[in-house]
């Protein structure tokens, strides 16, 4: 086996050569009767990369990844690093003209996509959006043609170099890239397996997207790093997640609150082995204390889960705090935890209560919004501090508590999501003159979208109904930004500037 120092693995392709030396026949991913081990991951990266190549994205170029979790997404993203690339996940719920708006403004010479997920025909979304049919490749074609290449050697890759672009929306309603280089992927990658206490006999059921940080840092990465065995799941389905977790003995199972509390209230659960898990991080919500504390019951009552901690981070900083192995459940479910290594909070000018803006600084933050100078500046000063837009108070021992948001986002199934963006959709409706969308409390997805709309004096205004806005706005955006509540109303409140008073609506 050949030992590779911590200090070399910097860069996404030298940790995957490091995971195919050190864990070798061990099983990087099981999806169904398919299982790929670390050393013919590598093997498959590599001939995937060489495809990528002569398709013509390398060298920095941005590559769009466009699908739900699977062993050929994982090498798709993986090679896209290996050929010297940027990866570009985009989320598998994106409607085409989504997706066509990432690659265009990341001037992206390939989207690799999963072509008939939920039954859609996403090459042909991508077509009528606009995308040039040369730019796109369907998954199933490349790792056909991977099975056929010869394979590359890695060139080279700097530490600085960025590696990823993961887009979010900003209260503007504009997405934002934001860049992250291979050292920070990695190193925050790190931290979270090392607090969490990942390991090579691990069996890490993936939930999270991997079009997200938390699925794709905190899952395809942590496994490169620690050798753990990866299930990827492409939608989650509870029946065949509890067959998983008994089947496949599944050790390791991070993700929203609304996954733990659907398996808790799961019909037919006290007939289910679940007694294998042993790891479990939550966060994007508020998470009640008694959440916390049926995971770890024992069974029947809970879920018998050893540790349970809760983390907080943004895609900006992927992880900023984490709560330990040991904390009492109260602290776990009230706070984030404390920062991890490498990370620093702050509270700018706390008031009575010690709440103020939550700011964050350290290796993790994000190095900057893809062409949007002015936006980096204003997210991160001089002295560089992320100002992230939530009001938090920080304890004595720098356990952090979320107490509200300066933005209007609101997490809804564990997603963010971004009123204003739903607006702009929404405000293309026929017969629609106004509109106001804010987070509303749901018991199952944490949040929802409710739309409070104002009927245009029109004919198409008289006859728009509920349902209008909510199948408009289905055909335009992904489907958890979609309104599941629509009010009607004659005005929307605003205060002298003509900005909505939204905490009214509330």
């Amino acid at each position: 086996m050949i030992a590779i120092s911590v200090v070399d693995e910097q860069t996404i392709p030298a940790v995957l050569r490091a995971a195919a030396a050190r864990f070798g026949d061990h099983p990087a991913y099981v999806e169904g009767d398919r299982t790929v081990t670390y050393a013919e991951l590598l093997a498959l990266v590599e001939r995937t990369a060489e495809v990528l190549i002569s398709s013509g994205a390398c060298c920095e170029d941005r590559v769009v990844v466009w699908g739900p979790n699977s062993i050929d997404w994982a090498v798709a993203a993986l090679a896209v690093t290996y050929a010297g690339a940027v990866l570009v996940p985009v989320n598998s719920r994106y409607v085409g003209a989504e997706v066509a708006d990432v690659v265009e403004r990341t001037q992206a010479p390939l989207v690799v996509v999963q072509d008939g997920f939920l039954g859609r025909d996403q090459v042909g979304e991508l077509h009528e959006a606009g995308v040039d049919p040369q730019r796109i490749l369907p998954l199933d074609r490349l790792m056909d043609a991977a099975a056929r290449a010869e394979g590359m050697s890695h060139e080279g890759t700097d530490p600085d170099d960025v590696a990823d672009i993961l887009f979010t929306s900003g209260t503007t309603g504009r997405s934002k890239g934001a860049m992250s280089a291979h050292r920070q992927s990695i190193g925050v990658a790190r931290a979270w397996a090392e607090l969490g206490g990942v390991r090579q006999d691990d069996r890490y059921l993936v939930v999270n997207p991997f079009f997200h940080s938390f699925g794709y840092k905190i899952g395809i990465l942590v496994g490169l790093l620690t050798g753990a065995t990866l299930y990827p799941m492409a939608t989650f389905d509870l029946d065949e997640t509890m067959r998983l977790i008994e089947d496949e003995r599944i050790t390791v199972l991070p993700g929203a609150p609304t996954i733990y509390q659907s398996l808790l209230a799961a019909p037919g659960r006290e007939q289910r082995d679940l007694s294998s898990l042993r790891l479990a991080v939550t966060g994007a919500a508020v998470v009640p204390v008694v959440l916390i504390e049926r995971m770890r019951a024992a069974a029947p009552e809970g879920l018998g889960i050893d540790q349970v901690v809760t983390a907080f981070g943004m895609t900006e900083a992927v992880v900023v705090t984490m709560a330990r192995e040991g904390d009492p459940a109260d602290l776990v479910a009230s706070t984030c935890g404390r920062a991890i290594p490498g990370m620093e909070t702050r509270i700018l000018e706390p008031g009575e209560d010690g709440s103020g803006e939550l700011l964050v600084r350290g290796e993790f933050v994000m190095l900057g919004y893809l062409d949007d100078p002015e936006a980096t500046a204003e997210a991160i000063d001089e002295d560089g501090w992320l100002h992230t837009g939530d009001v938090g108070v920080l304890d004595g021992a720098g356990n952090l508590r979320i107490t509200d948001r300066l933005k209007d986002m609101y997490i809804s199934g564990g997603f963010n999501v971004y009123p204003a963006e739903v607006e702009q959709s929404l405000m293309r409706l026929e017969g629609l003159a106004d509109v106001a969308v804010v987070g509303v409390p749901d018991e199952r997805m944490g949040e929802v979208g409710k739309a409070f709309v104002v009927r245009a004096d029109s004919p198409a205004g008289e006859a728009l109904t509920a349902d209008d806005v909510t199948t408009f706005a289905r055909e335009h955006l992904a489907n958890f930004k979609v309104p599941r509540q629509v009010e009607f109303t004659g005005a929307l409140p605003r205060n002298l500037s003509g900005k909505v008073l939204k905490k009214d609506l509330r």
